[in-house]
């Protein structure tokens, strides 16, 4: 794989920025959330549809390529974020590629803390892979706004060309869309050239409603990316959660003509959960959304359990999770 072709990685390789549009306080009232029928569709999704064998093998791969490759921890060091970089470029053992007749698998992008930005950078040098940093004041989002600017500034800076932002819940319970809105609009307007995904922390904003709401805004306000969680909420992405958010990114884009992605995150950590979730994405949205410019899963161990299971296709057998570490 060349260069050229690993820069398609990046979103705006592909599709054209997100310009908004002005806030629409009509749409946004208009959007409902039949809570029943989406926690139906979600529950019958798992058991109708199923991909086996080479078919089987072939989704996970294409799970992999749509992998934010992430280590959001206190104790984080350089040393560790090489490794993950490492892992990044090389997501699945080369003897398991060369079964499969794959080759140049990467992950999508590689995300991390401001501070270990310039380590990412250094390690991805060359291979096309995005570092993206969680910004404004990850994950709470409660420091004081001009910081959480700054806080995007100095990672574009740093080399970041994906900025994964929180949003102030606040903003969503109270119904304060304008407030969120001019947020949105200042984050994105920090970003510059880099991509911006909006992260919404679903398990926080009450109701299924807040939830579409909360996404439709944010795409108005320009957000590239529509995400559920920090992964540090007590729920994080779930069924329902990511049908809403799918069908409102549908929505805008019948509106606008405006393609946006959409980056489900934490609490994906197997296989058979990320195969749900492309199905999901190919049946609400179409098979141009299966791709890393619009499609990202937030994980890190989830990378661990397709390469067992890629093994397994190949060879028959299961192998020991320490076979696959992350670094």
């Amino acid at each position: 794989m060349t260069t050229d072709t690993k820069n398609t990685l990046l979103p705006q390789a592909v599709e054209r920025r997100n310009p908004g549009m002005a806030l629409d306080l009509d749409w946004v009232r208009r959007v409902q959330a039949n809570t029943s029928a989406i926690e139906r569709r979600a529950r019958t999704l798992p058991g109708r549809r199923t991909v086996k064998k080479d078919v089987q093998a072939a989704w996970l791969c294409k799970a992999v390529s749509c992998i934010d490759l992430t280590t959001l921890a206190g104790d984080d060091t350089a040393g560790r974020v090489h490794r993950l970089c490492a892992k990044a470029r090389q997501p699945v053992r080369a003897d398991l590629l060369d079964a499969l007749g794959l080759d140049g698998l990467t992950v999508g992008a590689v995300c991390v803390y401001h501070d270990m930005i310039a380590p990412a950078v250094a390690a991805l040098a060359g291979s096309g892979i995005p570092v993206a940093a969680v910004s404004t004041g990850f994950p709470a989002g409660l420091s004081p706004f001009h910081l959480r600017v700054q806080e995007i500034e100095e990672s574009v800076k740093a080399g970041a060309r994906e900025i994964d932002i929180v949003i102030s819940r606040r903003h969503v319970l109270t119904g304060n869309w304008e407030a969120l809105y001019d947020e949105m609009r200042t984050f994105r307007a920090a970003c510059g050239e880099a991509h911006v995904k909006a992260i919404l922390a679903t398990g926080e904003l009450g109701t299924l409603r807040n939830v579409a709401r909360a996404a439709l805004v944010c795409m108005m306000a320009g957000a590239d990316f529509v995400k559920t969680s920090t992964g540090k909420e007590s729920v994080n992405a779930t069924l329902p959660v990511s049908l809403v958010m799918i069908r409102a990114v549908r929505d805008y884009f019948s509106q606008t003509g405006v393609r946006i992605g959409y980056k489900p995150a934490g609490g994906i950590s197997k296989a058979k959960d990320a195969l749900t979730y492309l199905m999901l994405i190919k049946e609400e949205l179409g098979n141009t959304w299966l791709s890393p410019h619009l499609f990202r899963f937030g994980a890190s161990s989830l990378l661990g359990d397709i390469e067992r299971q890629l093994e397994h296709h190949v060879t028959g057998r299961y192998s020991a999770a320490y076979r696959h570490a992350m670094g």
